[in-house]
């Protein structure tokens, strides 16, 4: 029941598929019927060559796969390695989308009583 759910919710849409295979043997005469794999769920489904349609679900074993399990690798690594990849490109357009700090401006004397300064060599005025 859960399972059926979840299939429901999170099922692959079997987009990539392998081209129709028909099992031949060495004299070359077909036993078995055609079929295509999922290149992402690996699952086999049956196919019509008059139709040119993909039927139901085959239940077959790992012998006789044409798509080994290990081969099909899920998106879960995918999304894994698109993550790690994303999280020093943000620290790095954070540090530079983050604004500069104003340096703080630094108040300046008030010029001397009776308007004195100093001459060119150093030497007060008046």
């Amino acid at each position: 029941m859960i399972d059926s759910v979840l299939n429901l919710l999170f099922r692959c849409a079997h987009r990539r598929l392998t081209r129709p295979v028909t099992p031949v043997s060495r004299s070359g005469v077909p036993h078995g019927e055609t079929y295509v794999v999922c290149l992402d769920c690996g699952k086999q489904f049956s196919y019509d060559l008059q139709e040119m349609r993909i039927g139901k679900v085959i239940d077959h074993s790992h012998d006789s796969g044409v798509v080994p399990p290990e081969a099909a690798k899920p998106r879960k690594t995918k999304l894994r390695y698109a993550f790690w990849a994303a999280v020093p490109l943000a620290v790095v357009l954070s540090a530079a989308l983050k604004p500069k700090p104003r340096p703080k401006a630094v108040p300046e004397e008030p010029a001397p009583p009776g308007g004195g300064g100093t001459r060119k060599g150093g030497d007060p005025v008046g």
